[in-house]
């Protein structure tokens, strides 16, 4: 499964999954408060029933030790019927005992009603449990179900896409080979359109590159790799198309877990739009630092430098594809790209997560 294809089932898992979720907690949560009130009112009635006794003076064997009844002195002219109080460890309810304000306070411990309120938590907490349990094995099916029409629609692009990119690369190569024989050739000199032709062809083939490699993200091979050592063989192949470019690169290493190809077209983008967009006689430097790569050139800086990995971003030179591809490969192999930009020059900050 893709990274794409990752994001969009776990979207719709969680969306789905959640909802069920949410309402399975709220569903528990109003059950318990209901079935609090009925153990309360349980308890106030035994409190009733246990003052009942007292005033018709039955033998009160029968209840357990956790009710008392004491005979406070103090007298009121009106006790309101639903009195009953809840403190930390005991039930307090005062009962009338005639018409003269005298009256007794009944007194019963919460010891079995806490019992019977953790015994309530727990069964619900198991109930919530399993049907989560079972939920989430719906959700996942359901996930994949939806999913499946999108797969089978991309593995056909995907296909397709091979075998377009494979077959490309024939013309692509004759292309390249017949520009290197036509510059030999004296009479084609310092010729202005077989230049363009060149670089129109140099451009066919980075994008050729660039759609292989992210073909291949759902079989990428991660290894430890210098990736200093593969940023210097992107320059030798840059210096050679961009004589005029000063290049300088720090020999420290930078060791991550990468796709070997892929970043090497990720370094090969950034590079080559390094050296494409910068200023004349102008450098392009390659360092590291606190386990971070930089590249910095002295270009025309970026305008909008938080905008360049979108798809739907590119200027007038460009088609935008090669760091939308670059961001792309990135996040296959948990990477990040800052960018640092103004009005001259750029700095590219990669680093792993």
């Amino acid at each position: 499964m893709k990274t794409h294809e990752k994001k969009a089932f776990l979207k719709f898992f969680l969306i789905y999954f959640l909802s069920v979720a949410i309402l399975i907690l709220a569903v528990g949560f109003f059950y318990f408060l209901q079935m609090k009130n009925q153990y309360l009112n349980t308890e106030e009635f035994s409190m009733i029933k246990y003052a009942r006794e007292i005033k018709m003076g039955n033998d009160l064997s029968k209840f357990s030790d956790e009710y008392k009844h004491i005979y406070p002195k103090k007298t009121f002219k009106y006790i309101d019927i639903k009195n009953f109080t809840i403190t930390k460890d005991r039930f307090i309810k005062f009962i009338p005992l005639n018409k003269h304000g005298k009256y007794f306070e009944i007194i019963k411990s919460t010891k079995s009603f806490d019992k019977k309120i953790f015994e309530l938590k727990s069964k619900i907490a198991i109930v919530q449990l399993i049907l989560l349990m079972i939920f989430a094995l719906i959700s996942y099916r359901l996930a994949k179900n939806a999913l499946l029409p999108l797969e089978q629609s991309i593995l056909t692009l995907d296909r397709f896409a091979k075998d377009l990119i494979h077959d490309l690369n024939t013309p692509v190569t004759s292309m390249k080979l017949n520009i290197k024989l036509l510059k030999k050739d004296v009479n084609f000199k310092d010729n202005r359109a077989l230049e363009r032709l060149n670089k129109s062809v140099y451009t066919i083939s980075e994008l050729h590159e660039n759609l292989t490699i992210l073909l291949q993200e759902e079989t990428f091979q991660m290894q430890e790799t210098d990736i200093t050592h593969l940023a210097k063989e992107v320059v030798q192949i840059q210096q050679q198309i961009y004589p005029n470019i000063n290049f300088s690169i720090d020999s420290s290493s930078l060791v991550a877990k990468i796709n070997t190809n892929a970043m090497k077209q990720i370094l090969q983008n950034i590079i080559s739009n390094a050296c494409k967009y910068n200023s004349k006689n102008g450098f392009v430097k390659i360092y590291t630092k606190e386990k971070k790569l930089y590249i910095e050139d002295s270009g025309r800086g970026i305008k909008n430098p938080q905008k360049i990995f979108d798809r739907s971003f590119s200027d007038k030179n460009s088609s935008g594809i090669g760091l939308d591809i670059v961001k792309r490969l990135a996040t296959s192999m948990d990477m990040d790209i800052e960018v640092q930009s103004g009005s001259k020059g750029s700095i590219f900050i990669l680093s792993q997560t």
